[in-house]
């Protein structure tokens, strides 16, 4: 190394570049923003039903964490979700009540998923999902049996243009 290097501290140059993110390849603490609000992406599962796949990006603000929903269908499908109590059990009904909201269910399966930074755990486990959607299309129940455990999360849709992404890295 030469002197001005050994004085200087050569930098090594092995950082990648940033890859620009979409709603497919969000990372580990990126920050999200959404409704005027930051949010740390702390978790991501990938759901895959056969070859039919989708992922949920837990997402932690100051006041909250909320789960953002993305599929690609024939079209760009992203939702906005909360997790809340509602106690069920099995069999999981066909028509839902929730906060005098009536939801029907729209379909279910089961998915074999992959979890990253909180969700790492989930990795390789199955899950059986049902969604929910009321009279207007407009609000959305999910449930996620994971075992003996069930998950319910309430959401709506959203739009691309109401997310604004930074690259942690």
């Amino acid at each position: 190394m030469s002197i001005l290097g050994r004085l200087f501290g050569k930098k090594n140059d092995t950082n990648k570049p940033i890859q620009e993110r979409n709603m497919f390849n969000l990372e580990m603490n990126d920050i999200v923003t959404f409704d005027l609000e930051d949010y740390k992406v702390v978790g991501k599962i990938s759901y895959d039903d056969h070859g039919f796949k989708w992922h949920a990006y837990q997402l932690e603000g100051t006041h909250k964490t909320i789960w953002l929903s993305v599929e690609m269908d024939d079209e760009l499908n992203l939702g906005m979700y909360e997790k809340i109590k509602l106690p069920l059990q099995d069999p999981i009904p066909k028509q839902l009540e929730y906060d005098g909201t009536t939801y029907y269910l729209d379909e279910s399966g089961t998915a074999r998923v992959i979890g990253v930074g909180r969700s790492q755990n989930l990795s390789g486990m199955t899950c059986h999902y049902f969604d929910y959607y009321d009279d207007d299309e407009e609000k959305f129940l999910s449930i996620e049996k994971w075992g003996n455990e069930i998950e319910v999360s309430t959401g709506y849709e959203i739009e691309e243009f109401e997310l604004k992404i930074i690259a942690s890295k």
